[in-house]
Protein backbone atom coordinates (compact mmCIF):
# COMPACT_ATOMS: atom_id res chain seq x y z
CA UNK A 1 0.00 0.00 0.00
CA UNK A 2 1.50 3.26 -1.09
CA UNK A 3 0.31 6.60 1.17
CA UNK A 4 -0.28 9.78 -0.91
CA UNK A 5 1.26 12.90 -0.39
CA UNK A 6 -1.29 15.09 0.87
CA UNK A 7 -0.09 18.28 0.92
CA UNK A 8 0.44 19.75 -2.68
CA UNK A 9 3.57 21.55 -1.48
CA UNK A 10 5.33 18.67 0.47
CA UNK A 11 5.17 16.63 -2.78
CA UNK A 12 6.72 19.54 -4.70
CA UNK A 13 9.31 19.89 -2.38
CA UNK A 14 10.07 16.29 -2.51
CA UNK A 15 10.58 16.35 -6.13
CA UNK A 16 12.78 19.13 -6.19
CA UNK A 17 15.05 17.25 -3.09
CA UNK A 18 18.29 16.15 -4.68
CA UNK A 19 19.45 13.62 -1.84
CA UNK A 20 17.92 13.57 1.36
CA UNK A 21 15.80 11.46 4.23
CA UNK A 22 12.13 11.95 4.64
CA UNK A 23 10.38 11.67 8.07
CA UNK A 24 6.11 11.41 8.25
CA UNK A 25 4.14 11.57 11.22
CA UNK A 26 0.57 10.96 11.41
CA UNK A 27 -1.84 14.57 11.44
CA UNK A 28 -2.10 16.02 14.97
CA UNK A 29 1.04 13.55 16.39
CA UNK A 30 2.92 14.49 19.53
CA UNK A 31 6.48 15.35 18.81
CA UNK A 32 7.57 12.29 20.87
CA UNK A 33 5.17 9.84 18.84
CA UNK A 34 6.82 7.09 16.59
CA UNK A 35 7.08 8.04 12.85
CA UNK A 36 4.80 7.15 10.79
CA UNK A 37 7.18 6.74 7.91
CA UNK A 38 10.93 6.99 7.09
CA UNK A 39 12.21 7.03 3.31
CA UNK A 40 15.09 8.33 1.47
CA UNK A 41 14.39 10.30 -1.81
CA UNK A 42 17.27 10.75 -4.92
CA UNK A 43 17.19 13.45 -7.24
CA UNK A 44 13.14 13.79 -6.18
CA UNK A 45 12.19 10.58 -6.54
CA UNK A 46 11.12 8.22 -3.41
CA UNK A 47 13.60 5.41 -3.80
CA UNK A 48 13.09 3.76 -0.10
CA UNK A 49 10.33 3.87 2.38
CA UNK A 50 9.46 2.23 6.02
CA UNK A 51 13.20 2.21 6.96
CA UNK A 52 12.01 2.61 10.48
CA UNK A 53 13.96 5.18 12.08
CA UNK A 54 15.97 7.98 10.99
CA UNK A 55 19.46 6.50 11.88
CA UNK A 56 18.61 3.89 9.94
CA UNK A 57 17.89 5.88 7.10
CA UNK A 58 20.76 7.68 7.24
CA UNK A 59 23.35 5.12 7.09
CA UNK A 60 21.49 3.43 4.03
CA UNK A 61 21.49 6.85 2.58
CA UNK A 62 25.40 7.08 2.88
CA UNK A 63 25.57 3.02 1.14
CA UNK A 64 23.21 4.11 -1.82
CA UNK A 65 25.47 7.36 -2.32
CA UNK A 66 28.49 4.97 -1.84
CA UNK A 67 27.49 2.03 -4.29
CA UNK A 68 25.68 4.73 -6.81
CA UNK A 69 28.88 6.66 -6.62
CA UNK A 70 26.94 10.16 -5.98
CA UNK A 71 28.32 13.11 -5.35
CA UNK A 72 26.82 15.72 -1.97
CA UNK A 73 24.80 17.90 -3.04
CA UNK A 74 26.93 21.45 -3.42
CA UNK A 75 25.12 23.07 -1.10
CA UNK A 76 25.51 20.01 1.36
CA UNK A 77 28.28 19.10 1.29
CA UNK A 78 29.70 20.15 4.28
CA UNK A 79 26.51 18.72 6.52
CA UNK A 80 27.62 15.38 4.56
CA UNK A 81 30.87 15.48 5.24
CA UNK A 82 30.62 16.09 9.02
CA UNK A 83 27.96 13.24 8.87
CA UNK A 84 30.44 10.89 7.23
CA UNK A 85 33.95 11.86 8.75
CA UNK A 86 33.08 12.55 12.49
CA UNK A 87 29.78 11.04 13.23
CA UNK A 88 30.37 7.94 11.63
CA UNK A 89 34.02 8.06 11.58
CA UNK A 90 34.54 6.94 8.18
CA UNK A 91 37.83 8.16 6.20
CA UNK A 92 37.76 10.84 9.12
CA UNK A 93 41.96 11.31 8.06
CA UNK A 94 40.98 14.29 5.96
CA UNK A 95 38.76 17.13 6.93
CA UNK A 96 37.91 20.43 5.64
CA UNK A 97 39.09 22.99 7.52
CA UNK A 98 35.51 23.50 7.90
CA UNK A 99 34.61 20.27 9.33
CA UNK A 100 37.63 20.29 11.27
CA UNK A 101 36.82 23.34 13.53
CA UNK A 102 33.81 21.75 14.14
CA UNK A 103 34.93 18.30 15.37
CA UNK A 104 37.44 20.40 17.64
CA UNK A 105 34.51 22.54 19.05
CA UNK A 106 32.37 19.43 19.73
CA UNK A 107 35.14 17.41 21.49
CA UNK A 108 36.29 20.36 23.74
CA UNK A 109 33.01 20.61 24.69
CA UNK A 110 32.17 24.67 22.96
CA UNK A 111 29.05 23.50 21.22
Amino acid sequence: MQKKVKDVEDKQEMEQTVLGVFAVKKEGAEPTDDLEDVGIVIEGVEVLRTLGNIANAVAILFGLMYSLDLSYPTNLKYTFEVLQKVVMELDDKQLSRKAQVLKNKLFEGKV
